[in-house]
């Protein structure tokens, strides 16, 4: 009876160890393919970040290339914010222009006047002309916030010369800005707008 304990004892232990042992091997061979995809994952982030944009030769370290790629990403998106910030402030001004040649339809009127009108009409439209070059340009400034969710559009322009405030609104949005609120004041002869707005998030 003795030896027939002996042997159970022997044969549990015997089993205990090997399984054991394998658990080991499985969770040695999960870490290794871990690693391997890690390192695959790394190299493949590195190949993508220009190589004039690493900072030092750290970089082609597994950290260093997350560090680096970091690093790239925030730029990247600065540089897509910058952007965005002139491609708006270039169609606020385009818009500004637009309304000001335009006129609301009083431009046709005042151009078909001056082809019937003799030299006399001639004349006023070039004075008209030359008052519209004196006038100064418009102003336009996007001040985004700190918190980086929101903005503001700062537009100056000659009392004579307004901006639409529907078509700066619509370029905005058409931009991802959602206005809150706009206030607008005269100054002379010049008329100021602040547009608060928030930048949108688009969940993908």
């Amino acid at each position: 009876m003795e030896m027939r304990a002996k042997k159970s004892s022997r044969s549990s232990t015997s089993n205990t160890s090997g399984s054991t042992t394998t658990t080991a091997v499985e969770r040695k061979e999960i870490e290794r393919r871990r690693r391997q995809q890690m390192k695959s994952l790394c190299a493949k982030l590195a190949s993508l970040i220009p190589k004039e944009h690493y900072s030092s030769k750290d970089a082609m370290t597994q950290l260093g290339s997350l560090d680096e790629a970091a690093t790239y990403i925030k730029r990247l998106k600065e540089r897509v914010e910058e952007l965005r910030h002139k491609s708006a402030s270039a169609r606020l001004l385009a818009a500004g222009s637009g309304t000001r040649r335009g006129g609301g339809g009083g431009g046709a009127s005042t151009s078909s006047a001056a082809t019937t009108t003799a030299s006399g009409g001639a004349g006023s439209s070039e004075e008209a002309g030359r008052r519209e070059d004196d006038m100064p340009p418009a102003v336009v400034e996007v001040r985004q916030h700190n918190d980086g969710s929101s903005l503001d559009v700062v537009l100056i322009s000659s009392a004579a010369r307004p901006f639409k405030l529907h078509e700066v609104v619509t370029v905005l949005e058409e931009e991802g800005a959602e206005t809150v609120n706009a206030n607008l004041s005269v100054a002379g002869t010049k008329i100021f707008y602040t547009i608060h707005c928030k930048v949108r998030t688009y969940v993908r």
